[in-house]
């Protein structure tokens, strides 16, 4: 459910996204990719889950480690990671993700009006293997990531607005860490109640990808603003 318009932020210039939760679902095949690795190198009987996967969503790498490579040294953890990452990329290229309902659909019609970005804590050439399998790479303005910068998900959300020079962003995101990282940035939160995130209590709440469209066009609207979208036809509704 939608939460009421009077607790949305005021009007965006531009739209932020997080990556995993928020956009699409890749975790069968990530799961996929991390059991095939470390069966290789030397845990023959360890199956890392879907589930495993989804609980370290959003996570910045070293913390994503230590959860899913436990009991062993930091060095160890980070040779098999990025063994883990080169998997991915390769199986994501071929398999991809789940896109969230309307997220293909919405994007399309968001992007002649707010300029897209990306943010997400994932490691370098995440983000591009997305926008490649989703086609989506057209509608989006700039991204960055931890595996780019090395910085945490606020520091790259400054960046993203500085270089871009945004006035109002607002960043839409599923976790509580995206949360956070949006007010160390000083940026307005909307949370994605659909994806991997619980226990996030925020005034803008999205049940649905297509949510952000409807709240979008009766804002517009609102402002008697000529040029802005029309309201779409929600999936679902």
């Amino acid at each position: 459910m939608q939460s009421p318009a009077a607790a949305w932020p005021s009007a965006p210039d531009s739209l932020i996204f997080d990556l995993d939760g928020t956009l699409w679902d890749s975790t069968a095949t990530v799961a996929q990719a991390w059991t095939a690795v470390v069966q290789r190198m030397g845990q023959p009987q360890r199956i890392i889950t879907a589930a495993e996967i989804a609980g370290v969503m959003g996570l910045a790498h070293r913390e994503l480690c230590q959860r899913l490579l436990p009991g062993l040294a930091a060095a160890e953890q980070e040779a098999l990671a990025l063994a883990c990452y080169a998997e991915e990329e390769r199986r994501l290229h071929a398999l991809g993700g789940t896109l969230y309902p309307g997220v293909a659909e919405g994007l399309a019609h968001l992007a002649p009006h707010w300029p897209l970005f990306i943010v997400s804590n994932c490691q370098q050439g995440y983000i591009e293997t997305f926008l490649a399998w989703s086609g989506l790479g057209r509608l989006f303005t700039d991204f960055e990531c931890h595996g780019n910068t090395g910085a945490d998900k606020a520091e790259n959300l400054r960046r993203v607005v500085a270089r871009n020079g945004l006035h109002a962003p607002w960043y839409v995101g599923d976790t509580r860490g995206d949360q956070d990282a949006a007010a160390a940035a000083g940026l307005p939160f909307v949370h994605a109640a659909y994806g991997f995130g619980r226990g996030v209590r925020a005034p803008a709440v999205l049940g649905q990808f297509s949510d952000l469209l409807v709240h979008l066009a009766s804002g517009t609207r609102a402002r008697g603003a000529a040029g802005v979208p029309g309201e779409p036809t929600p999936e679902g509704q």
